[in-house]
């Protein structure tokens, strides 16, 4: 299971490419925004990740035992904490100071709460209780990486069902506003300074099932030596084709919002908690990408810029959050006062740097791979030679 799979590298590449067009503050943010319908590329990447993450530490479990895929879990959730510090303190820092200078709308707004309250502000933002826009994604993806252990586990040894149906609920509660009857139960006991808007716009009980899914999916594909292609009946494939074209055509013709002066009808749709019609669309585009992706990439030749990108997805996701935050404080938000060639420009010079990370990033890892692979050529030799000079000393 070392063997990393290209296809969902390169959709995960594919995933980072959409949400940079969309992050970025030009006029190619909104025509590009969710292009396959109601459904934004964060749905594809957390679904992606979680089956990445199930798969491989549901290998290293099998290879290794619990202790060391916990360890591993940990491990991944520290380092991601780490890149979420660091982004904060280089919003609350450099991004802060150029947006107030400069009396930036785009940025005062952003992170208003760190400007009237900066002690709590910076120490909630450690905590993950405080995630200001576009820093709010990386902190679901630690909680989801600390529980992972447990559901993995509990998966393994006595099925998935429970816990599927259990992630159902959940979801189904996040509709009705679970997430914020927690904040008021938690505030009530603790008296959490915070305003439940700076908490993080995505409903954490909502998306949890996304990465439920593909948690579960990851560790049965991990769990099967030789997995069969996935057959969907032909009914299923051919309602998927009408709700996904359906999603296409209408988000093309009515724009972003799907229902515009309807604010409860839009709540179906919602991105946030995951609305059932935003879902229902998502996995009419997850059947299609299964039925026919497989015969779609063995005809078309392999994307290895979105590979490399995908490889490297977590300094790339952090690479295009730095670049979105310094194009918000030195230009603001979306201008059409801004030349089209110069959104066009900062667009490709944007993905360019995201490339050029990515390779970075790979190179590390491998240069970091063969010195540990060196490092226990030269442990087993010294044991060996060891074993032997005790087995002639007792001769």
């Amino acid at each position: 299971m070392n063997r990393r799979l290209w296809e969902i590298d390169a959709l995960r590449g594919l995933m980072l490419v959409l949400m940079t067009v969309t992050h970025l503050p030009t006029r190619y943010s909104d025509p590009l925004g969710q292009p396959f319908g109601y459904v934004s590329a964060a749905e594809g990447f957390v679904l992606l990740s979680a089956f990445m993450a199930g798969m491989v530490y549901t290998a290293r479990e099998r290879r290794d035992g619990e202790a060391v895929m916990r360890e591993a879990f940990l491990k991944r959730a520290l380092k991601i904490y780490c890149c979420q510090a660091a982004l904060l303190l280089f919003l609350f820092t450099v991004i802060a100071l150029i947006g107030v200078v400069a009396k930036q709308d785009a940025i005062t707004n952003m992170i208003s709460f760190y400007i009237e309250q900066p002690l709590t502000a910076f120490f909630s933002g450690l905590l993950l209780v405080y995630s200001p826009p576009l820093l709010d994604i990386l902190p679901l993806y630690i909680v989801f990486m600390l529980v992972s252990p447990v559901l993995l586990l509990h998966g393994l040894q006595h099925g998935w069902l429970g816990i599927l149906a259990l992630s159902v609920l959940l979801w189904l509660l996040a509709q009705f506003d679970l997430g914020r009857a927690v904040y008021d139960g938690v505030v009530a006991l603790t008296g959490l300074p915070v305003p439940f808007p700076q908490t993080g716009a995505f409903e954490i009980f909502g998306w949890q099932f996304l990465w439920v899914m593909g948690l579960w999916m990851g560790s049965v594909r991990a769990a099967t030596r030789e997995p069969a292609p996935v057959v969907f009946p032909p009914w299923l494939v051919r309602a998927a084709v009408v709700l996904g074209v359906t999603g296409l055509v209408w988000r093309h013709a009515v724009g972003q919002l799907p229902f515009p002066g309807h604010d409860a009808l839009n709540l179906m749709f919602d991105k946030w908690h995951l609305g059932p019609l935003r879902l229902i669309n998502f996995f009419a585009l997850l059947t299609l990408a299964m039925h026919f992706g497989p015969r779609i990439a063995a005809r078309l030749p392999r994307l290895t810029v979105l590979e490399t990108l995908g490889a490297a997805s977590l300094p790339v996701f952090c690479a295009h959050l730095v670049l979105a935050l310094l194009l918000l404080a030195l230009a603001g938000d979306v201008s059409q006062q801004r030349p089209l060639w110069l959104d066009t420009l900062i667009l490709a010079g944007s993905y360019a740097i995201l490339y050029a990370v990515a390779w970075i990033s790979g190179q590390l890892d491998l240069r970091t791979a063969a010195m540990r692979e060196r490092l226990k050529r030269q442990t087993a030799q010294t044991l060996s030679a060891v074993a032997r000079a005790r087995a002639g000393g007792r001769r």
